[in-house]
């Protein structure tokens, strides 16, 4: 299966507690954290929720 790289390019700081649940959850705790997870529909839908907080590369 494919992965994805997730990194964490703004704040927390004032978002919504959904918003910041879904970033701990990934992993993402300040900006520049970096994680690797599977490319599957979770995931996907997580990043979706915070694709404003966020830049994707597949790896």
């Amino acid at each position: 299966m494919a992965n994805v790289t997730i990194t964490l390019v703004k704040s927390l700081n004032g978002r919504k507690k959904d918003q910041i649940a879904t970033a701990l959850s990934l992993g993402l705790k300040k900006i520049g954290d970096t994680t690797t997870q599977q490319d599957n529909a979770a995931v996907q839908g997580k990043i979706s929720k915070i694709s404003h907080l966020v830049s994707v590369t597949n790896a």
